[in-house]
């Protein structure tokens, strides 16, 4: 059957309060040394996922390749789940404008953003959800772009027999080495791949190490040089790029995180639950295990378990043997 299976899972986090064990995530780990190899692992590194916007590099590796060519920050934002900020906001409009489409062509669904001051900035001057301001917005400016380059239809470019959509569907085969066993519909409403864990670490490593050509080197450097892009305040994402060096990273929904370093180390994992609490914390445990130095990240991005509105606790990473 395909999915994730409950006996896949083994313990990965226990989150502490007062002193006392209060919760245990459960989760997959999987860590490729600098040669590919699985060199260690927690749970099952062959089960199958949703990496949600996990694979969002892997899809502007598909529009560059397509012929999509944007100024560094801007293919950043393509591989982004941003918070909404003005900075996003504008950065989309710019790829938009230059592909001579509107904002209504984007077709992802409407949302404030995720950012809670740009959130409350805009129910302050009334403005209503919109596509632009979701953070999937980045990913389909870049697919509405290289749809008007290539004189593809854009009014069904989510649809998984687009001929985008089919690009992106072959690059993920190819650079992660297996065909999707499954596709589905991802929250923004593009299609959504299932894939093994160990190939979305494959797949990451591929863009890292120059393997997957010009266009691969050219989202690495977009994603190591404005991670700013890729998240924006307070987000671990942002914080984690920034804090290593020659590392791209991508987290997705439902508790997904793939990293990788251009020396071919990479990590890619599933907390069972979706939560999301736990991942920073798991992500930057699996980089020590590969030996990748993390004392550069910044120390307020551990999760702090609270007690009447002060720290009483914390989560910790289990599981690991360095």
């Amino acid at each position: 059957m395909t999915g994730v299976h409950p006996e896949q899972f083994a313990p990965v986090a226990v989150v502490s309060r007062s002193n006392v064990d209060e919760s245990v995530h459960f989760g997959a780990v999987v860590c490729l040394n600098e040669q590919g190899h699985i060199s260690f692992s927690l749970g099952d590194p062959a089960v199958q996922i949703f990496p949600r916007s996990s694979t969002k590099p892997f899809q502007a590796l598909a529009m560059a390749r397509a012929g999509l060519s944007l100024p560094p920050e801007q293919l950043a934002l393509v591989c982004s789940s941003h918070n909404g900020e003005e900075v996003h906001l504008s950065t989309a409009r710019s790829i938009l404008k230059n592909a001579g489409v509107s904002e209504e062509a984007l077709r992802n669904i409407e949302d404030h953003p995720w950012h809670v001051p740009s959130q409350h900035q805009a129910i302050r001057e009334g403005r209503a959800k919109s596509s632009l301001q979701m953070n999937c917005s980045g990913k389909h400016s870049g697919m509405v772009a290289t749809c008007r380059i290539n004189g593809w239809p854009t009014e069904t470019y989510l649809e998984p027999d687009h001929p985008l959509q089919v690009a992106i569907t072959d690059t993920i085969t190819e650079i992660t080495g297996a065909k999707p066993v499954a596709i589905g519909v991802d929250g923004c409403g593009a299609p959504a791949h299932v894939i093994e864990l160990h190939a979305l670490a494959r797949g990451l490593r591929a863009i890292a190490t120059g393997a997957a050509g010009e266009e691969g080197d050219a989202i690495f450097e977009a994603m190591s040089h404005h991670p700013y892009m890729l998240g924006g305040d307070g987000r671990h994402i942002t914080k984690i790029v920034s804090g290593i060096p020659h590392l791209i990273a991508k987290d997705g929904a439902e508790s997904v995180y793939v990293a990788a370093v251009s020396d071919g180390r990479a990590v890619a994992l599933k907390l069972s639950d979706g939560s999301g609490r736990a991942t920073p914390t798991v992500l930057l445990a699996a980089l020590r295990q590969l030996g990748v130095d993390t004392s550069g990240v910044a120390p307020d991005i551990a999760e702090t378990v609270l007690g009447h509105g002060k720290p009483v606790g914390s989560v910790r990473a289990v599981g690991f043997t360095k």
